[in-house]
């Protein structure tokens, strides 16, 4: 859950890269949600079930755009290549990209996410210029 709510944190943010499993929570709690949002609007019946099913897809749809294009970042790949999507096959490629294991060490995006190393060595010279 704590992946699904960063994913959320970081609701437009496009820049930076973002772990498997950070997407792939996003994707499951996502799924899950739907899931349990339609058998809700089974029960209900009414009009207003769909207008909750498309305020859940509308309103997840910027965060989950943007988690994607930071999981192409962690590989090495533009934002851009989400649109191989609406290629023939491209969708086989698109998923498996997404499953892959990220660049180790800095790219051109950023630096690794899963590297704890970078984080306390920036950490640390931050507390060091404000105590200075």
């Amino acid at each position: 859950m704590n992946w699904y709510l960063a994913a959320i944190k970081k609701y437009a943010v496009f820049s930076g890269r973002a772990r498997r499993s950070e997407y792939w929570y996003f994707v499951l709690f996502n799924f899950i949600g739907f899931i349990v949002l339609l058998n809700i609007t089974q029960l209900i019946n009414n009009d207003g079930s769909f207008a909750l099913m498309s305020l859940f897809t509308i309103g997840l749809f910027l965060p989950g755009l943007a988690v994607a294009v930071r999981r192409l970042h962690d590989i090495g790949k533009s934002g851009w290549f989400l649109l191989v999507w609406f290629i023939p096959f491209g969708g086989i490629w698109l998923i498996v990209s997404l499953a892959t294991e990220g660049v180790k060490g800095s790219n051109e995006y950023g630096a690794d996410p899963k590297d704890l190393n970078a984080d306390a060595s920036a950490n640390s010279s931050t507390i060091l210029d404000d105590n200075i």
